[in-house]
C-alpha cells in the first residue's frame, strides 16, 4: 500500500485536475450553450432544456445500472486501473469526437454527449474507490479535498482559456466562435488524456487476488450478492447512501443546468460563462478550505453547512433578476461545491469496508447518477409543466429551478440521523473484529 505517499498523493489528485475540464468546458459550460444554441437551433427553449435533462439521466442510469457490478469485478480481479482507463479512453474519444458534429444535428450530439458522460462517471467510480490505498484514515478529507481542489483548478485553466477563444476567435486563427468551440471539445480531450498518464503510472493497484477474464466476472457476481446481504447489516452505509442520494442530486442538477436555466431567463452566454469561471477559481481554495474544516469540526458538520447553502441558492436562484446576482450564486456554489463534493467521498470512505472499496465505491456513484437522473427530470418537467398550464417561460423556468430545494432539505434530514461512529462499529462487526 502506498498510504500517505506523496507522489501516489498528487498522482492521484491529479486525475481530478485531468476529468473535470470536461466537468467545467463540456458538462456546465459549452454543450448546454452549443446544444441550445446550434445543435437544437429553432427549437423552443424548454424543450431543448428538456432533450438535455434526458441526455443527463440516460447517461446516469447507464453508469448506475453498471457500477456496482463493475466495482465487484474490479475488486476480485484486481482491475481498478484497467476500468479506469478504458473509461477515461471511452471519455477522451466521444468528448474529441464532438468537433465533428454539424448545426441542427442534436440526436448525435446528445449521443456522443452521453457516451462521454459515461467514460467521465464511469472512471470516477474506480478513481473514487482508489483514495484508499493512497490516504490514511487521517488524511482522508485533505487528500479527496486536494483532488476536488486541483480539479477546480485545473478545469477553470482550460477552462479560461476556451472562453477566451470563443471571445476572441481571431486571436487563435478560427472562423468565428462557433469553431472556436467545437476545437474547445478537442482540447478538453487531449487536456483529460495527457494528465491522467501520472495516475497510471504512480498510483499501485490494491492487492488482491489476481482473476481474470471470466473468473473475474464469477467472481464480481459473487461478491455483489453477498453485499447486497451485508448492506442490511450495515444500516449506516445504507442510510448515508439515501441521505447522499437526495442532496447531491441537487448539487448535480445545478452543475448540469445552470448555465441552460441561465439562458431560459435571459442571462447573456458570456455573462453565464464568466460566472461558471468564477466558481472554479473560488472553489479552488475552498475545496481544501472543507478539507481543513472537515478535519477540524467533523465532516458530518461541514457537510451540513454545504447543504444549508445550497438549499439558500436553489431558493434565491428562483428569484434573480440582474446578472450581478448571478455572480454573486456563483461565488456562494463555489465556497462549498468542492466541500460537499470531497468531504461526502471521504466520510463514505471512513464507513465502508476497505477491501471492497471499489464495489462500495460502485454503489456510492450508483445512487450519484441515479440522482442525476432525478433531478434532471424534475427540472425539466417542471418548467414544461408550467409551459403547458400557460406560464410564461420564464416563470416556467424559475419554477424549475425552485423544485430543487426539496432535494436539498430531504437530504439534510436523513443525513442527520448518519452516525460514523455507529458505521465503523458495524463494519467492525461485520468482519468480526467487534
Amino acid at each position: 500500500m502506498q498510504t500517505d505517499n506523496k507522489k501516489a498523493i498528487f498522482a492521484w489528485s491529479l486525475y481530478d485536475w485531468a476529468n473535470s475540464a470536461f466537468a467545467t468546458t463540456v458538462i456546465a459550460g459549452f454543450f448546454p450553450v452549443f446544444f441550445k444554441q446550434f445543435w437544437s437551433v429553432g427549437a423552443d427553449i424548454n424543450v431543448s432544456t428538456a432533450r438535455l435533462g434526458v441526455a443527463n439521466s440516460i447517461a446516469g442510469i447507464i453508469v448506475a445500472l453498471l457500477a456496482p457490478l463493475l466495482g465487484a469485478i474490479a475488486d476480485k480481479g484486481t482491475s481498478r486501473k484497467k476500468f479506469l482507463l478504458f473509461f477515461t479512453y471511452m471519455g477522451v474519444v466521444m468528448t474529441s469526437s464532438l468537433y465533428m458534429v454539424s448545426k441542427g444535428n442534436w440526436p448525435i450530439a446528445i449521443m456522443l454527449y452521453i457516451l462521454a458522460s459515461v467514460g467521465f462517471s464511469g472512471g470516477n467510480i474506480f478513481y473514487d474507490s482508489l483514495i484508499t490505498g493512497v490516504a490514511s484514515e487521517k488524511k482522508l478529507d485533505f487528500v479527496s479535498a486536494l483532488g476536488f481542489s486541483l480539479g477546480y483548478l485545473g478545469g477553470g485553466l482550460l477552462f479560461a482559456v476556451n472562453v477566451w477563444m470563443t471571445l476572441s476567435p481571431d486571436t487563435f486563427g478560427f472562423a468565428d466562435a462557433g469553431e472556436a468551440v467545437k476545437i474547445s471539445f478537442l482540447t478538453v480531450g487531449v487536456w483529460w488524456a495527457v494528465f491522467s498518464i501520472p495516475i497510471f503510472l504512480f498510483v499501485k493497484e490494491p492487492a488482491g487476488e489476481a482473476l481474470s477474464g471470466i473468473k473475474a466476472v464469477k467472481a464480481g457476481f459473487t461478491q455483489l450478492r453477498d453485499t447486497f446481504h451485508e448492506l442490511r447489516h450495515l444500516k449506516t452505509v445504507f442510510l448515508f447512501l439515501a441521505a447522499y442520494w437526495l442532496y447531491i442530486d441537487g448539487v448535480d442538477t445545478i452543475i448540469r443546468m445552470a448555465v441552460d436555466y441561465g439562458i431560459s431567463i435571459g442571462f447573456q452566454s458570456d455573462d453565464l460563462i464568466v460566472a461558471l469561471l468564477i466558481t472554479q477559481f473560488v472553489g479552488f481554495p475552498s475545496a481544501i478550505a472543507f478539507g481543513y474544516m472537515g478535519q477540524k469540526i467533523g465532516a458530518k458538520r461541514a457537510i451540513f453547512i454545504a447543504i444549508a447553502v445550497y438549499l439558500f441558492v436553489s431558493v434565491w436562484g428562483a428569484f434573480m433578476q440582474e446578472k450581478n446576482e448571478f455572480y454573486i450564486l456563483a461565488i456562494i456554489i463555489g465556497l462549498v461545491q468542492g466541500g460537499i463534493q470531497a468531504l461526502s467521498r471521504s466520510f463514505y470512505a471512513r464507513i465502508i469496508p476497505v477491501d471492497k472499496s471499489a464495489e462500495y465505491f460502485g454503489f456510492y456513484n450508483m445512487l450519484g447518477k441515479f440522482a442525476a437522473v432525478l433531478g434532471p427530470v424534475v427540472m425539466g418537467g417542471v418548467g414544461l409543466l408550467a409551459r403547458s398550464m400557460g406560464y410564461s417561460s420564464d416563470l416556467a423556468s424559475r419554477a424549475s429551478i425552485a423544485s430543487i430545494s426539496i432535494f436539498f432539505i430531504a437530504g439534510g434530514v436523513l443525513f442527520y440521523f448518519v452516525d460514523e461512529e455507529k458505521g465503523r462499529e458495524e463494519v467492525k462487526f461485520l468482519k468480526g473484529d467487534g
